[in-house]
């Protein structure tokens, strides 16, 4: 405490102040370095993985709608030739019946 007090009535108030805030920046700048940036970037590897994981999720939603519609569409496709081989065979059976002739 003395020493602050002879350096202040040596240097003057200002410089002692000026040199006990750059302390303290260095104090806070050593602090931040040592102690928040490795649980910072620990954070940043989590939020990458998770935006990996989340990329992943969202490209297999994709192929799966995908997958999906392309059975639908099959599905229709083949609702659509049972229906025309049925409207067919009941034109042949018709046909065979003589309902269908020209007159």
């Amino acid at each position: 405490m003395e020493n602050i007090i002879e350096g202040i009535s040596k240097y003057g108030f200002p410089i002692m102040a000026a040199c006990g805030l750059g302390y303290f920046v260095f104090y806070i700048w050593k602090w931040v370095t040592k102690e928040i940036k490795p649980v910072i970037d620990d954070a940043m590897q989590i939020v990458i993985n998770l935006i990996d994981k989340v990329r992943m999720l969202d490209n297999d939603m994709i192929r799966l709608m995908t997958k999906i519609n392309l059975i639908l569409e099959e599905e229709e496709k083949k609702d659509k030739e049972k229906i025309s081989i049925v409207v067919e065979k009941k034109i042949m059976k018709n046909d065979k019946k003589g309902v269908n002739k020209k007159v």
